[in-house]
Formats: structure tokens, sequence, C-alpha cells
């Protein structure tokens, strides 16, 4: 059997291929001189110019004065509770801080316990989103300070 790709064959077809390519390359030179080369000539700028900063100042923020508003109690919110009345500590099991000011931040003076008695003798004063109320204990004067209203029970007078 003959073979088909021979020397003589590939010989001819890369004589066949340079021409192709060089044929082409001539062809595309002659064809970009016959164009013409495109002059080049100052390309046209777009400028902006911006304003410089004046040397106005801002005028100063305003300057915020808070409002202190003493809060009225509302009759609902407090309902039986005023100087006077007796109370109970109802926290379900637990016991309630009764503290020298009326604000969580203030210091604990000692715990109240379920069921204990005490007489409301000062209030109410609103902070930390609580109700307060001065208690004192009946039976020992230095049982006392301030606690919040949701612990607390009105009772009739023990």
């Amino acid at each position: 059997m003959k073979e088909v790709f021979n020397a003589k064959v590939w010989l001819a077809g890369l004589l066949l291929a340079s021409l192709l390519l060089s044929g082409t390359v001539v062809f595309l030179v002659l064809e970009q001189m016959t164009r013409g080369m495109p002059t080049l000539g100052p390309a046209a700028a777009a400028l902006t110019v911006l304003p410089a900063p004046t040397g106005t100042t801002r005028p100063p923020p305003p300057t915020l004065t808070p409002i202190w508003l003493t809060p009225t109690p509302s009759l609902a919110i407090l309902g039986d509770f005023r100087p006077g009345v007796y109370v109970q500590v109802n926290t379900q099991g637990s016991a309630l801080r009764i503290r020298a000011e009326p604000s969580l931040n203030a210091p604990p003076l000692f715990l109240a316990f379920d069921e204990e008695v005490f007489l409301i003798t000062d209030g109410p004063r609103q902070a930390d989103g609580y109700w307060w109320w001065y208690l004192t204990a009946s039976y020992d004067a230095s049982r006392a300070g301030w606690a919040v209203q949701d612990y607390l029970t009105v009772i009739s007078s023990p």
C-alpha cells in the first residue's frame, strides 16, 4: 500500500500555506496604504473649573436644652397606692430589694420577703420605668427604703 502523506505531499502543503500567508500579508499592507494614514491632530479636551471653597464657616449646631418634667401619675396607674396605706410584698417566692433611693442603680438596704407588711410613707416617684414608694416597717423603723410598686399589694391596715 502506498503512503498518502509522503515527503513530497508535506513539502507541497507547506509551500502552498506559505504562499497563502504571504499573499494575505501583502494584501493587508496594500489595503492600509490605499486608505491612507489618519492624520493626528490635537485632541479636544473638556475642562471643568470647580470654584474654590469660600472662607465662610457654618453656624454652630443648635444647643439642645433638656426640659425636665415631673411626671404626674395617673390614678389608674397608681390605683389605691398613696402615703398612709399599708402594702404587702408579693414577689411569688423571691425577695424584694428595698433601696436607698428610687432607682435601680441605688444600693439595696435590705431584702423584704413575701407577705411582709410595710406602711407607705412617701412617694410616688418615677425612675427607670417604675413607680417607687418609700416603705417603713411598722415593727422596725430601721427597715425603711424605696421599693417598686409592681411587687406590692395594697391591704387593709394590719
